[in-house]
């Protein structure tokens, strides 16, 4: 077939329906090319080892060193945003909707599943590329998957974790209409490149014995424009405009490779040639031009579970704003200054020479002898430099840098300059990260709080049988099995992760109780309150528990113990130093009391 000309017209027969996806997929891209430009320019600076590669490089300086100060307050935002959303482990509870969904044995089903789910491995890896993206892009996104990790080896099934499981859409592989009222409401399509092979098997899966023809006919026909693409010298001019893949230099190049572009569109869509209204629908695209699949969306939500958390929101804009976004021009100055004044350094130490008539050849060094003529001279031209200055400038530049990003020193184990009370400095941490709270709860609230949700809802259509999993008991502190069926985790109610917004309510609940024990009600209160459940508060609230430190009245047990204790030692001195064997009744070798108690090791009267 080699050399054959091939019209490409007989070979690429496109849908109507997944054309016009394609188009609303390119508009959308169109209108975030703005954002794309600052996320490629926010990476730049957070893994730049210099300024060459750099808005920087077009400055006139011989140094290129940058100072990483956007990588550093990307990487403290991540630590803190992990440490406080996804502590050892995640405190969710279970709030129903219904009587039924709210006895006790609902609730510890649910959320002992929901922990079990949690505590795999690939959900925290996940969610903290999710993190990274609501850092770098301001914008996050994330949908839930149901997998099966069982092998079968040798007709032997190996145990693995069957459930759901969230993953993260890159920002870079979903568009949404930016002008809707909400994310969620808003129609949406998400981009993935899989092989030849991936597309076999998800077709298999797709396909049922109405659609099997259809399915291994659209097979064939993806099979053969590739390999027309390969052997074909035809025209493709015309079809590498219409369908341009991004990330390849033409759609004939994209035909000749293995990879195969699938664009999933999740809402509503109109088709004005037949008048029909598909409503809440998920639609998958083939090669920008082929219709795969088209069905209602079977979330029991209404809507696909896919959810989207910005950082900084824009009014009339669904794509956000990075905290690390308004601070490249920051980073761009400490740079500029930071060459600026090493360049002027060099100048001083290497200074220009400013030679007059004729000198003969020399080289700039310690001890160097310069013969001139008797009308020629050197010069040294000293420019005239604050150096203190501009490394004050750059300092207080980089904390300015810490604060706008709502990451205060305080949070970073700085203390501010200025002589400070005792529970002074705790509230004003607490007061300068507001910020950091606030944007964190954001995050609990729009992605964490959905996606435990999403996931429970996708366990309670696919999960068959009787699923074990591993619930560890904190009174306890031992493991345990339970057996669970899809019964036990249905229920009308939601999930509420408490992660997040317990860690603020933590900190403010210690400095509260701190200030009113110090307060001069203090007595007043006190005879009201009881002591054994204002420990299991500071227990919990210091996260004490696995260390057992409080017990009820365990200090007055221990001081009987050892009063029991020292009482013993007194007697067993008592009977070693009893009146010898022989001696007379006028020998008195008895110890006095005093003398007992320093040798049990009392202190003296």
């Amino acid at each position: 077939m080699t050399g054959k000309v091939v019209q490409v017209d007989d070979v690429i027969t496109p849908d109507r329906r997944a054309t016009k996806i394609v188009e609303q997929w390119q508009t959308w891209i169109n209108m975030r090319r703005v954002a794309e430009n600052e996320w490629t320019e926010i990476r730049q600076y957070v893994f730049a080892t210099d300024t060459s590669h750099t808005s920087n490089s077009s400055l006139p300086w011989k140094n290129r060193t940058t100072i990483p100060k956007l990588c550093q307050i990307r990487d403290n935002l991540y630590s803190n945003y992990s440490a406080t959303e996804f502590p050892n482990r995640v405190p969710i509870i279970w709030e129903a909707n219904e009587k039924d969904a709210d006895s006790k044995r609902k609730r510890d089903a649910i959320t002992n599943y929901m922990q079990w789910v949690m505590e795999q491995p690939s959900f925290k890896a996940e969610m903290d590329k999710v993190i990274l993206d609501y850092i770098d892009y301001g914008n996050c996104f994330v949908t839930v998957d149901w997998v099966d990790q069982r092998v079968d080896q040798e007709g032997h099934i190996q145990s693995g974790y069957v459930g759901p499981m969230v993953r993260r859409i890159s920002p870079l592989d979903i568009v949404m209409n930016p002008t809707a009222e909400d994310f969620l409401s808003s129609p949406k399509v998400i981009r993935s490149v899989i092989s030849m092979g991936e597309l076999k098997e998800i077709m298999q899966r797709m396909s049922n014995d109405e659609n099997a023809e259809e399915y291994a006919e659209l097979y064939k026909y993806l099979t053969e424009i590739r390999s027309n693409a390969r052997t074909s010298t035809g025209e493709w001019q015309e079809r590498d405009n219409m369908y341009t893949v991004d990330g390849f230099s033409s759609f004939q190049d994209y035909l000749k490779g293995d990879n195969v572009e699938i664009l999933t569109f999740y809402g509503d869509l109109y088709d004005s040639t037949d008048g029909m209204f598909y409503k809440n629908h998920v639609i998958t695209v083939v090669d920008r031009h082929k219709l795969l699949g088209m069905k209602p969306n079977p979330s029991f939500f209404g809507y696909p579970p896919i959810y989207h958390s910005p950082w900084r929101r824009r009014q009339d804009n669904l794509w956000g704003m990075s905290p690390l976004a308004n601070l490249v021009g920051m980073q761009y100055r400490i740079d500029h200054m930071e060459n600026m004044k090493a360049d002027m350094m060099d100048l001083s130490t290497y200074p220009v020479q400013k030679v007059q008539g004729f000198v003969e050849d020399f080289t700039w060094q310690p001890g160097e002898k310069i013969f001139v003529s008797e009308e020629g001279d050197v010069n040294l031209v000293q420019p005239n430099i604050n150096v203190q200055q501009l490394v004050q400038d750059i300092g207080m530049m980089m904390q300015l840098m810490e604060e706008m990003a709502g990451a205060p020193k305080e949070a970073m184990g700085f203390r501010t300059p200025g002589e400070k009370t005792k529970y002074e400095v705790q509230r004003l941490e607490n007061a300068a990260s507001r910020v950091f709270q606030n944007k964190i709860r954001q995050f609990e609230e729009q992605i964490v709080e959905r996606v435990l949700n999403a996931m429970l809802e996708l366990a309670r259509r696919n999960l068959v049988g009787v699923t074990t999993i591993k619930v560890f008991d904190d009174e306890l502190k031992a493991a345990s099995f339970q057996a669970l069926t899809v019964e036990d985790i249905t229920g009308i109610g939601r999930i509420k992760p408490v992660a997040a917004r317990h860690f603020a309510e933590q900190a403010e609940l210690i400095q509260n109780l701190t200030s009113m024990a110090q307060s001069p009600l203090f007595p007043v209160v006190q005879p009201h309150m009881s002591g054994i459940k204002l420990a299991k508060l500071f227990e919990k609230a210091f996260n004490m528990e696995q260390e057992e430190i409080m017990l009820p009245f365990v200090a007055l047990t221990e001081q009987a113990d050892g009063q029991r204790m020292q009482q013993a030692l007194q007697e067993q001195v008592l009977q070693a130093t009893q009146t010898a064997s022989g001696m007379g009744e006028d020998f008195d070798m008895q110890p006095s009391a005093q003398q007992v108690q320093q040798m049990a090791g009392a202190p003296p009267q």
